[in-house]
């Protein structure tokens, strides 16, 4: 029976799983260029791989510093702020959604924990807010695609949602709702059980055999995600700043006031790819017309509104909690883009 369970995938199944890949997407925006206009695939090429390489130093920074997080297991730490008064849970939940290095599917299982032990949902949900938006590999590919100032922005923005998402939920439930917020959750496989609450991380990793096993693994996994990610963000950025052109972005994204604010935070919600690809392809409708206070609430709203990140909020609580999650997300998301308008 072992043997017939592990029968090796068949050419067409092999296919298929391909299709769905970022290199499947690369390769079929090259051949369309190729047949529409042959003339501009070495440039297109070009575009994307001199973007490519002016981020390689970001993402080589990033991939150590998360295989780093990740062999030390300091992402236990984050428990820590789960700990003490709401008030003090609320701004340490915020504080380290952006920092802490979680796949949203293991922030299921860590959350699921807290709140079994007890953790308040206002905290929950600044954490829930805020973990989307930032932590270091984004920050660095953001900072290599739109700047510094952009990436402290975004992340300034993500640890105010957090707050502005905690202290909302603190002050309704003082008013009696979500009196009772939680789903029944079961533990999958997808992550195994998440971090330890009560594990201390090992900062000098290299000491242990394991550590230094789950560093290369985590070295090669994260470098080859990051890789063909931004591959493809960058692909389609080439094809966007060509083909698109500015005056369509500029009418729709482009120009001051809440309105095109609103509207990028509202195509951000269900356009969203992910994290990585992201800053890129506004990086390239920036240059079209887009302006700085739409591109951020496009960031966010999408941050927010991902698959992975509504996933592990859909799992743990009632629809209505989720309702308000959304909620806080896209208002969030406008006023953070009127704010760095602004300024």
């Amino acid at each position: 029976m072992a043997e017939l369970s592990q029968r090796p995938a068949s050419p067409v199944s092999r296919g298929l799983k391909f299709l769905k890949t970022p290199w499947a997407v690369i390769a079929g925006v090259f051949v369309g260029v190729a047949i529409l206009d042959p003339g501009n695939v070495l440039a297109t090429a070009q575009f994307a791989v001199r973007a490519l390489a002016h981020t390689a130093p970001y993402i080589l920074f990033a991939v150590l510093l998360l295989s780093y997080l990740k062999a030390t297991g300091a992402e236990t730490m984050v428990a820590r702020a789960f700990h003490g008064r709401e008030t003090r849970m609320i701004f340490l939940a915020a504080l380290f959604g952006g920092l802490a290095p979680f796949c949203s599917c293991e922030v299921i299982p860590f959350i699921a924990g807290l709140l079994a032990l007890g953790a308040p949902l206002s905290a929950v949900m600044a954490f829930w807010l805020s973990s989307p938006l930032i932590d270091p590999p984004t920050l660095l590919i953001t900072a290599g695609a739109l700047g510094w100032p952009f990436a402290i922005a975004k992340a300034v923005a993500a640890v105010a949602l957090g707050l502005f998402g905690g202290f909302a939920i603190k002050a309704l439930m003082a008013k009696g709702a979500f009196a009772s917020p939680l789903r029944a959750y079961r533990r999958s496989g997808c992550c195994g059980s998440g971090p330890r609450l009560d594990g201390k991380p090992q900062w000098r990793f290299w000491t242990e055999a394991p550590r230094r096993t789950q560093f290369k693994a985590e070295f090669g996994h994260n470098a080859l995600f990051l890789f063909k990610w931004l591959a493809l963000a960058y692909t389609l950025e080439a094809v966007l700043v060509r083909y698109v052109p500015a005056a369509l972005i500029a009418g729709i994204v482009g120009g001051d006031g809440i309105v095109p604010i609103a509207t990028a935070a509202l195509i951000g919600m269900p356009a969203y790819l992910n994290g990585y690809v992201a800053p890129p392809l506004l990086a390239g409708l920036i240059d079209q017309g887009m302006s700085v206070g739409a591109a951020m609430a496009f960031m966010i709203a999408g941050s927010v509104s991902s698959i992975p990140a509504m996933a592990a909020v859909w799992s743990l609580v009632k629809p209505r909690v989720f309702a308000v999650y959304l909620g806080l997300g896209v208002t969030g998301a406008i006023l953070s883009g009127l704010v760095y308008q602004s300024i």
